[in-house]
């Protein structure tokens, strides 16, 4: 509906007269207004909550993945805001997940909301704003794994390197390895616990997990079982240094 609305070969002589004159008019009182107002003062503007997923859906005629693109522009722009640009460190963190998940509930199919999430909400220097999105990257994992299984292994990267929380990135990667079992996951996100482990110095607890792996009988790409026997024949060597 939206698309015939906004058609380009739409002949502007369709338009009708008295709605050109009310364009008009409108762009009229809105210089005059512009024109007697003082200097703007440069201030930061509380980030709104948003409204339910069917007030969105009935202001755009049910047009739900043309308003969650909207969106998503609107609030990745919201730290530009005129006369000012925000820190991303002076946003409610809490307030942005609550626009990500009312876009993701706009168009359950999009990876937008996830994307900034871990890359650009996610990346800032405040540990505590970083912990509020990967709880959020978290939670929407384990609505879906196979769908959302590369913003946790990132998640992930960023509790162990960023955070240096090396229990919430084994948390993690542990879901990974538990719920991440379609075959279009990599065998890399599979098996980040054990990788972790051995960062950590664990080298039997890793030793362990890929033994297990293999004699489970649950790894079927050739790949991926190369990976594991490489990895077993590493942390032995490891073990008898």
């Amino acid at each position: 509906m939206l698309t015939a609305l906004f058609n380009k070969d739409r002949p502007l002589g369709d338009v009708p007269k008295s709605v050109v004159g009310l364009l008009l008019v409108t762009l009229v009182l809105q210089l005059f207004w512009h024109s007697h107002q003082g200097a703007e003062v440069a201030r930061a503007e509380d980030l709104p909550a948003p409204m339910s997923v069917d007030t969105y859906k009935v202001m755009s005629l049910n047009e739900s993945i043309a308003t969650s693109k909207l969106m998503n522009l609107w609030l990745q722009a919201f730290d530009n805001q005129p006369g000012v640009s925000l820190s991303f460190h002076r946003l409610d963190y809490g307030r942005i997940t609550q626009w990500l998940e009312t876009i993701m509930q706009l168009d359950n199919r999009g990876h937008y909301p996830m994307l900034v999430a871990a890359r650009v909400y996610g990346s800032v220097t405040d540990k505590k704003r970083q912990r509020i999105m990967l709880d959020y990257i978290f939670r929407k994992f384990n609505e879906a794994p196979n769908q959302h299984w590369r913003w946790l292994a990132h998640a992930a990267v960023v509790a162990r390197h960023n955070l240096n929380d090396m229990e919430l990135a084994l948390k993690y990667a542990q879901a990974l390895r538990e719920k991440a079992t379609a075959s279009n996951v990599p065998y890399w996100a599979k098996d980040m616990e054990f990788i972790l482990l051995e960062d950590m110095g664990e080298i039997e607890a890793a030793k362990v997990l890929v033994g297990a792996l293999i004699e489970s009988g649950e790894v079927s790409d050739p790949y991926e079982m190369n990976f594991l026997v490489e990895k077993i024949k590493e942390l032995e060597d490891k073990s008898t240094k």
